[in-house]
C-alpha cells in the first residue's frame, strides 16, 4: 500500500486551515505532519514533509518559498490578496519548484472560469459584463481573489485592458458567491456559483497537493490540476 502523502500545513490556525485537518483525519491518503502559523518556524517542519499547502498570510509567501527552495519541496497556494513584489516571489519559486497556485480550489468555481471564458467569446464586447461577488464580513481582501480570475479571464477572452467593474459585498456568514453578469441589447446572462461550505475548498486543496508531486517546475492552476 502506498504510504500516505506528507502535508505541511501553514496557517492551521484559520478557518481553512482547520477544515483541512479535519478532510485530513478521514483520508488514509493524507498525513498532516506538521501544522504552522506566522509565529512557527516552517523550515524544521519541512524536512519531514512531502508537499506543503499555504492557506496563511500574504505576508508569509516570501519566507514559505524560500524553505520549499531550499528543501525542493512541491507547493500549493491557496492564500490570496498577495502584492506585486509577493506574487514575483511566487512566479521566481515557480521556475525551481511546481507550484499550484489558485484563488478558489471549488471545482464548480473553476467550472464557472471556463464558462465565463465561453460566454465571453459568444457574446461579445455588445454585452457589457459586471461581477459581483459575496463572502463573510471578516473576509479581509476585496475583490476576492476569484473576482480578480474572473475580471481576468474576462479581459483576456475580450483581448482588452479595460477593468471589469467588480461590487464587493461582505455580510454576514456567507461562505463564497460569485455572479458573472453580461447585459446586452435587450437581454441579459447571469452565470452564478454559491459555496455552502469551505469543505470543497479543503477538498480541492489536497487533491492539488496529491496531483502536483512530481510534476515539473511550473506555476500550475487549478484548471491544471482538473484538466480543464
Amino acid at each position: 500500500m502506498k504510504p500516505p502523502l506528507r502535508v505541511l500545513l501553514v496557517g492551521a490556525a484559520g478557518r481553512m486551515g482547520k477544515t483541512i485537518v479535519d478532510l485530513a483525519k478521514d483520508d488514509p491518503k493524507i498525513d498532516i505532519v506538521a501544522q504552522c502559523d506566522l509565529s512557527d518556524a516552517i523550515e524544521p517542519a519541512m524536512k519531514r514533509s512531502d508537499v506543503v499547502i499555504d492557506f496563511s498570510h500574504p505576508d508569509a509567501i516570501e519566507e514559505i518559498c524560500r524553505a520549499t527552495l531550499q528543501h525542493r519541496r512541491p507547493l500549493v497556494i491557496g492564500t490570496t490578496g498577495h502584492s506585486g513584489e509577493q506574487r514575483n516571489a511566487i512566479e521566481k519559486a515557480a521556475k525551481a519548484v511546481p507550484i499550484v497556485f489558485a484563488s478558489n480550489f471549488s471545482v464548480g468555481v473553476n467550472a464557472l472560469f471556463a464558462l465565463t471564458h465561453s460566454a465571453a467569446e459568444i457574446l461579445g464586447r455588445d454585452f457589457n459584463a459586471e461581477i459581483i461577488e459575496t463572502h463573510h464580513q471578516m473576509k479581509k481582501d476585496a475583490p476576492s481573489g476569484t473576482a480578480k480570475t474572473l475580471a481576468g479571464v474576462l479581459s483576456k477572452a475580450r483581448n482588452m485592458v479595460d477593468q471589469i467593474p467588480i461590487q464587493s459585498i461582505r455580510e454576514g456568514d456567507v461562505v463564497g458567491e460569485h455572479t458573472v453578469i453580461f447585459a446586452g441589447p435587450g437581454e441579459r446572462l447571469e452565470l452564478s456559483h454559491k459555496v455552502s461550505s469551505r469543505e470543497i475548498f479543503g477538498r480541492g486543496a489536497l487533491r492539488a497537493a496529491q496531483w502536483v508531486i512530481g510534476k515539473p517546475p511550473r506555476l500550475y492552476s487549478m484548471q491544471d490540476v482538473l484538466g480543464l
